[in-house]
């Protein structure tokens, strides 16, 4: 679609995932102001999108996503880790694995504690219920009914997940019916972001019903290439088509990657590093592209005999697979519904912890390297996730060249704590697959780890282990006494006027789980913010 280059609008958005379709949604609602919401990539029309098991279709290929990588990491043993971004309506939501996990109420309230007034838990519950049309749990206090974005469980989940459920609860880990409420500790069936059979993307759940509107304008396959700021004040957004003109303000929301190199490729941010590219200095901000967080995975992989309870590479799983895309072609039930990751825990490292710091993820398949490599037969995986890193990484500029990918350096395992709480809660996890309930579906491991041996576990995360696609925390928020903050409270950036940042990369820190639904969360309260601006 065309963009008018003309009159320009009076919110201009800049990237069209979680948080910018909420944004474009929200405040198109008042009919008196104009927007405009700016897209890289193209409509979210494929089938591989609304089918929820497309996605690992689309993470194998690479399909509507930025391939990023991040630089060597040494904590890796010098590899580069992948760091898949969605480039589409949607974002990465339309490409991820559609879990809908809020993350520890503590962590919000930690939030606040920095210096964010606002946003500590009972400030943003209202936000999440907002957004949420929850149909196992909705219209409680916890619970939001009626919203956007639809929540529910799975509608034919595999056998191998109630399993998984008796082996955590035989190893101490008690059974929560919602891991979304005030205490999420335990073990569960996994709540998904969709309706009807098919994904819930951003895009499904916020644009659908606006973009239709005579006062949104959204325009897909247009490259950001810098913010025109004069007189302290962003005033545009510069595209290969020309300058959007943004009469009241602009709005980030790239992400932790896309953000923070919008920023710096206007001449925001670090003084010797945009210096040093020769990138004029507009406003010095240090701590743009800093505060990089992301959780780090280690991978437990099993074989399985064949059967319809597992993905894999068989005679049989290509007779299953083509069973169940007949189905869900008429029913929009059975496999093809399956996010893979049907169910989890959230668990403690050792006692004494007031929240957990181990996520696991039950996978229905064996994931190799982000599902790129391939093995015959069938497993299924469990994925050993450190839900509040130490260390800290950072994005910065390659080049002047806007279609440069950014520099991805998470500095996974800086902090050597990260590496002993991960082999912990490995160990813990162990434990757990080993229990009688999983006997029916365990075969062999497909890279053997010693549950009594930390540094065949540490060899191994050092091997294999990756992120588990959740950067945030690279516009970081907090008040202007923080010399690395990029926004306030507010999400207004420091220093500027007509200028906020509103998607995953100002959380301060990292939340206890998935990151879909803060960012979800943190659109709706951005939008609020804007509304009740003076």
């Amino acid at each position: 679609m065309e963009v008018s280059v003309d009159d320009g609008y009076d919110y201009v958005i800049v990237g069209a995932g979680a948080a910018g379709c909420v944004l474009a949604a929200r405040l198109s609602e008042d009919p008196s102001v104009s927007v405009c919401l700016i897209e890289e990539g193209n409509r979210d029309t494929s089938a591989l999108i609304r089918a929820p098991l497309g996605f690992a279709a689309n993470a194998n290929l690479g399909l509507h996503s930025h391939r990023y990588t991040s630089v060597p990491q040494p904590g890796l043993h010098g590899r580069r880790s992948y760091q898949p971004r969605g480039k589409v309506l949607g974002g990465s939501t339309a490409i991820n694995a559609m879990m809908y996990v809020r993350g520890h109420p503590q962590d919000y309230d930690d939030w606040a504690a920095l210096g964010n007034p606002g946003w500590d838990h009972a400030c943003v519950l209202p936000f999440f219920k907002r957004a949420e049309n929850n149909e196992v749990f909705g219209g409680t206090e916890q619970h939001g009914a009626g919203g956007p974005l639809n929540v529910r469980h799975l509608s034919d989940p595999t056998p191998l997940n109630e399993a998984f459920l008796r082996a955590c609860e035989a190893a101490g880990v008690p059974r929560t019916l919602d891991y979304n409420a005030a205490q999420p500790e335990g073990c569960w069936p996994t709540q998904v972001m969709q309706v009807a059979g098919e994904r819930c993307s951003a895009a499904r759940a916020y644009l659908r019903s606006a973009e239709n509107r005579p006062n949104l304008h959204v325009v897909t396959g247009a490259q950001a290439l810098r913010l025109e700021i004069k007189s302290r004040r962003a005033v545009g957004v510069h595209l290969a088509q020309g300058l959007v003109p943004a009469r009241r303000e602009v709005l980030l929301a790239g992400g932790a990657f896309g953000s923070p190199k919008l920023l710096m490729l206007s001449g925001i941010g670090p003084r010797a590093h945009l210096l040093g590219l020769s990138i004029a200095l507009v406003h010095e901000l240090p701590g743009v592209g800093q505060n990089l967080q992301d959780h780090i995975t280690c991978n437990l992989s099993w074989r399985a005999p064949s059967g319809p309870d597992t993905f894999g590479i068989s005679l049989g799983g290509g007779a299953q697979m083509l069973r169940g895309i007949l189905q869900w072609r008429r029913e929009r039930r059975g496999p093809i519904t399956s996010n893979v990751a049907e169910a989890g825990a959230f668990i403690h490292s050792r006692p004494g912890l007031t929240r957990p710091d181990i996520e696991l993820e039950l996978l229905r398949g064996i994931v190799d390297d982000h599902a790129r490599k391939q093995h015959l037969g069938h497993g299924y995986t469990v994925h050993v996730t450190l839900l509040r890193p130490k260390s800290r990484g950072e994005v910065r500029l390659f080049s002047q060249d806007p279609l440069a990918p950014p520099v991805i350096d998470p500095c996974y395992f800086s902090d050597p704590e990260d590496m002993e709480v991960l082999v912990r809660g490995a160990q813990r996890a162990l434990e757990i697959c080993e229990g009688e309930a999983l006997q029916p579906w365990r075969g062999r491991m497909l890279y053997e780890m010693d549950r009594l041996d930390p540094a065949s576990i540490e060899r191994e995360i050092r091997r294999s282990g990756d992120t588990e696609y959740h950067p945030v925390g690279t516009c970081r928020m907090g008040p202007a006494s923080d010399p690395m903050a990029v926004v306030d409270a507010q999400l207004r950036v420091h220093g500027l006027a007509g200028l906020r940042v509103i998607d995953a990369s100002i959380m301060p820190n990292l939340i206890s789980g998935n990151t879909t639904a803060p960012t979800v969360m943190i659109g709706e309260k951005g939008a609020e913010l804007i509304r009740t601006s003076p």
